[in-house]
């Protein structure tokens, strides 16, 4: 128990980062590979944390901060209200099933708007750690929603483009009308 009180909390020492909005072009396009493990690449993952628990999110990726590599961190609950807490560099959803459910999902790219979007309800995900260590995480229901979402970011993807219709339409509509909007 005392190791845990002497660990730094994530972000503690982090700088918030201006986020990227719906409609920045970062956001529309596959993320780099990580290739360099040294402390820029810690000083990310430290300010990314930062920045979403001064945005009260669940997960961020790095292009959410205008970077454009295959990174991301979370604190996310589960269905279960358990806590997952962490980061992946260069992570693969290698496993994306089970039943699919239409939930509401936001985004901290589009503040205040969210929509109905389908997602698988188990979610896997390998990459790396800071230090370059193999890890592999799983997830359900809402962390694994988390996960299926930060993986799209990297991909160019946001989850308005996930959408389809009236839920797309208005959910674009929103972004549009909302003090930031701009889609591009």
């Amino acid at each position: 128990m005392a190791a845990m009180r002497n660990r730094p909390i994530p972000g503690s020492s982090g700088l918030v980062r201006t986020m990227s909005l719906l409609g920045d072009p970062v956001l529309h396009g596959a993320c780099d590979p990580v290739t360099d493990f040294g402390p820029s690449l810690a000083r990310l993952v430290e300010d990314m944390y930062a920045t979403m628990y001064e945005a009260q999110g669940v997960g961020l990726a790095a292009n959410q901060v205008g970077v454009p590599l295959r990174v991301f961190v979370y604190d996310c609950p589960d269905d279960e209200d358990v806590r997952h807490l962490g980061h992946l560099v260069n992570p693969t959803l290698v496993e994306a099933d089970g039943i699919t459910v239409r939930g509401p999902e936001g985004c901290l790219s589009l503040p205040g708007i969210e929509a109905g979007t389908p997602r698988f309800d188990h979610a896997v995900v390998e990459g790396l750690t800071v230090e370059g260590k193999p890890v592999r995480v799983s997830g359900t229901g809402f962390f694994a929603r988390c996960l299926q979402h930060e993986c799209d970011h990297l991909d160019g993807v946001v989850y308005t483009d996930r959408l389809t219709g009236l839920r797309r339409a208005r959910a674009l509509r929103a972004a549009r009308r909302a003090p930031w909007g701009r889609t591009g």
